[in-house]
């Protein structure tokens, strides 16, 4: 797919847009002014591949807080500020790497040109984010509700704002929890900026439900060569937004990183627990960031084929499995064995 251009930002460390590989990001659930689980929980999506955290930052304790996060972990750290101009202010003090505000409710101009001076003093990027749950109450009177072209114009207006102000380091985000109207809103956005655009369903729900519409969501709206970064919000552990944002990207092929588990949905031919041991075999391997396929295939139908394509794989049998390395059988082993081989032997290649 032809992506399509924008204009390139930094976030730390991370370009992001001008044909950057599409970054992935996740926010914290912790309280912020909590440090030390805040930044275990980074540190635990760090691992998994998180290449940009954003945290809450309610008041200005938190605001405080945000220096010594920035410290404790080893990517670029977001502030998520609403309604107070002085939490901006601090957390530029504090050494965050940008700024997710929306530049019409945080004060007036004179407040908003305060934090954008200081912003662009430090080069700290901002990002638009509109959400349709909060959109201006004189532009949802316009559209009735809060359609996509009420999101993009909402947009538009506080973008605005930014550049009569000479700031234009900008990323947008226009988010819904409708998937459509998600989908229709980027298409409409796309076509009238050239910032970069971070893409999500927003309160998507749960683990199992918000997994589908977001990878319904941003898989549709990436194909269409839109968008730069993504964040997949679950109401779950935020490890499941990273590890699901790396799914959808290589899905898609635009990002390879990882384990790629190919698994059989079994049938009445399966002999042994497939389910189980595709479950704990993707936990163990999350850690893996080297591109890898694994096929765990449960009978002789599918299973020599797809574990001979596989990097490593295996086709059960009763009470067992045939090992495959890069394509080759090498040994039958135990039903009770195969997910510490499996491991082993992806960890041994991996290390080599």
């Amino acid at each position: 797919m032809k992506r399509e251009f924008t204009r390139q930002i930094s976030i730390g460390n991370v370009r992001i847009g001008g044909g950057a590989p599409i970054s992935v990001q996740s926010m914290t659930n912790t309280d912020t002014r909590d440090t030390q689980s805040t930044i275990s929980q980074i540190k635990r999506l760090e691992l998994l591949g998180c290449e940009i955290v954003r945290v809450a930052v309610p008041d200005m304790e938190a605001a405080k807080r945000l220096g010594e996060i920035k410290r404790g972990i080893g990517i670029p750290l977001i502030a998520d500020i609403q309604f107070d101009y002085k939490l901006a202010i601090q957390a530029i003090v504090e050494g965050v790497d940008g700024l997710r505000i929306n530049p019409g409710n945080i004060g007036g101009r004179v407040k908003v040109r305060s934090v954008v001076e200081s912003a662009g003093d430090k080069g700290i990027p901002i990002r638009v984010g509109i959400n349709s749950g909060s959109i201006e109450r004189n532009i949802l009177s316009k559209y009735g509700h809060s359609t996509p072209e009420a999101m993009v114009e909402s947009a538009l207006n506080h973008i605005d704002i930014l550049e009569s102000l000479n700031f234009h380091d900008i990323k947008v985000s226009l988010k819904a929890s409708n998937v459509l109207d998600t989908i229709e809103a980027y298409r409409l956005i796309s076509g009238k900026i050239d910032y970069p655009l971070h893409i999500g369903i927003t309160e998507a729900g749960t683990s199992f439900s918000g997994m589908v519409k977001s990878s319904i969501g941003i898989g549709v709206i990436l194909n269409e060569g839109i968008g730069d970064t993504i964040r997949v919000s679950l109401t779950a552990d935020p490890t499941m937004e990273v590890r699901a944002g790396y799914e959808i990207l290589k899905a898609l092929g635009l990002r390879q990183r990882g384990v790629n588990i190919i698994s059989c949905p079994t049938c009445g031919r399966c002999e042994i627990d497939l389910i189980s041991m595709a479950n704990r075999v993707e936990e163990r391997l999350a850690h893996i960031v080297r591109p890898f396929n694994v096929a765990i295939m449960g009978c002789a139908v599918n299973g020599p084929g797809e574990a001979k394509e596989a990097d490593i794989g295996i086709a059960g049998g009763k009470g067992g499995g045939l090992l495959f390395i890069k394509g080759r059988a090498v040994k039958k082993v135990k039903e009770g064995e195969l997910v510490d081989v499996i491991v082993k032997e992806v960890e041994d290649l991996v290390n080599k």
